[in-house]
């Protein structure tokens, strides 16, 4: 019998299916499995300018379609593909894209690339196909009712909102953790790469007053914990001590 979202959403963030999905809080389904282990080889990005970003970005998006597509199938979830917007300045979705890194628009259900900024120009490294599939495992939230699930729980225990955007946001990281895990032995990258990686998710990491994706260690933590398994059913941030979710 094939899942709707709702009864995803509460076997994903835990509550039985007869209770309100807002109140749960556990994991993807062990019944789906692991990511398939596939290749998605990266284009160089270090030169070409806007239409070489282009290209890098949408190979990583095909990667993504078809990793999370099979995956959903198994879980019984009807997949659509993320629309995707490219911006070099300007407003799109109502955010200023020359203030932001990539980001997902639920509304529209698109994934949002800027094509200049220190996110993605001029970079050798990992950080820029990260940040993709971060992103992307919005759009996965989207689908499975995740996002329905935690936007009920922010609006009915606003004096948990903070801890739960957290939540909401460290599941992506480990998601994207998982997707990348799938396709690692593809990307040709050394130790050293995938060292650089981590830092530069640890330096993405709340600091001050700003707490909406977790320190910098919680950061990395997910995203490892998603590579080392490559199993979305790791990913339950929902029921993690508050701990793991600072």
């Amino acid at each position: 019998m094939r899942s709707t979202p709702l009864v995803l959403a509460a076997l994903l963030l835990g509550a039985p299916a007869s209770q309100p999905a807002h109140a749960a809080t556990s994991p993807f389904p062990k019944s789906a499995g692991r990511l398939a282990v596939t290749a998605c080889p990266e284009p160089p990005l270090s030169s070409g300018g806007i239409p070489r970003t282009r290209e890098y970005l949408d190979t990583v998006v095909k990667c993504l379609n078809k990793s999370w597509s099979a995956y959903l199938a198994r879980a019984g979830v009807r997949f659509e593909r993320p629309a995707v917007r490219y911006a070099e300045d300007g407003t799109v979705c109502g955010v200023p894209v020359a203030d932001v890194d990539a980001f997902y628009c639920h509304p529209a259900r698109a994934l949002v690339f800027p094509l200049t900024g220190r996110w993605i120009e001029g970079r050798t490294d990992l950080y820029p196909f990260k940040v993709a599939a971060h992103e992307y495992a919005h759009h996965v939230q989207t689908l499975t009712g995740v996002r329905r699930s935690y936007e009920a729980r922010h609006r009915a225990e606003p004096h948990a909102r903070g801890e739960l955007r957290r939540r909401f946001e460290l599941q992506a990281d480990c998601l994207a953790g998982v997707f990348m895990g799938s396709v690692r032995a593809s990307l040709a990258r050394t130790g050293e790469d995938w060292s650089a990686l981590y830092e530069a998710v640890r330096a993405g990491g709340d600091d001050g007053d700003r707490r909406s994706h977790g320190r910098g260690a919680g950061r990395v933590y997910w995203f490892k914990r998603g590579g080392a398994t490559v199993s979305p059913a790791a990913c339950d941030t929902w029921s993690a001590p508050a701990a793991r979710v600072a």
